[in-house]
């Protein structure tokens, strides 16, 4: 059962972007095939990719390259991937219907409201989060996505021992996350050691990461896992 929020402190900016013709195609003619639109209600994922297997849910794929690069590499996982920005969600259209993948579901829409509307409880068996907007300036950090209700949320759609994955080039934001989850009464630290030949913890480099290594920034990976249960408002 959903309730109405309060507006919301939003995490993105709409910013136009150039949409070229093929992504405009791809949106049209691609997206109502492997698009799922935005329902106020839980979504079947069975259904949804016409199989049960495990499943991964990639929050904000920028250009769509990572997530198709791990789709491809693990044909047995299931990818949902959720993003705001149009021409990104047609790149991965077009790169979808180039590799002929069946594993990937995408959702245009904010994070926030699908996580909150359209996922059941203990869903995923990981979340991946990578280089989300830093919000560097310390007056804009409340828009930042990892925030407390944030994470108890991403519990809750989480399964028993699943994971969350965050990457981030700005050390700001690293101590941030740290903080953030270190509070957490559900989710704690993962050995990020004994992941390293975990297939739902595989990471392939995104854009954003090769850019951020260009200014000599550090890149942190930071796993957690769910532990306990977690009960539905």
């Amino acid at each position: 059962m959903t309730v109405d929020h309060p507006r919301k402190v939003r995490s993105f900016v709409r910013r136009p972007g150039r949409i070229t013709t093929g992504q405009q195609r791809a949106l049209e003619e691609l997206l109502p095939r492997w698009g799922i639109p935005f329902i106020d209600h839980w979504i079947d994922l069975d259904q949804a990719f016409a199989r049960t297997a495990p499943r991964v849910l990639d929050i904000g794929f920028g250009d769509g390259e990572a997530l198709l690069t791990a789709a491809a590499t693990f044909p047995e996982i299931d990818y949902l991937g959720v993003e705001v920005h149009e021409p990104g969600i047609g790149h991965l259209l077009s790169l979808i219907e180039r590799s002929a993948l069946t594993n990937i579901r995408i959702i245009n829409c904010d994070v926030v409201d699908v996580i909150d509307r359209m996922l059941r409880d203990q869903t995923f068996d990981a979340v991946n989060l990578f280089f989300p907007d830093p919000w560097p300036k310390k007056r804009h950090h409340k828009r930042r996505l990892v925030q407390p209700g944030f994470t108890d949320e991403i519990a809750r759609i989480l399964k028993p021992g699943g994971l969350f994955h965050i990457a981030t080039d700005w050390g700001n934001y690293a101590e941030h996350i740290g903080r953030v989850l270190g509070e957490s009464t559900v989710l704690e630290v993962a050995d990020a050691h004994s992941l390293r030949d975990e297939s739902l913890a595989f990471r392939a480099p995104t854009k954003f990461e090769r850019r951020g290594r260009r200014l000599g920034h550090d890149v942190a990976d930071l796993h957690y896992c769910r532990r306990g249960t977690v009960k539905s408002p």
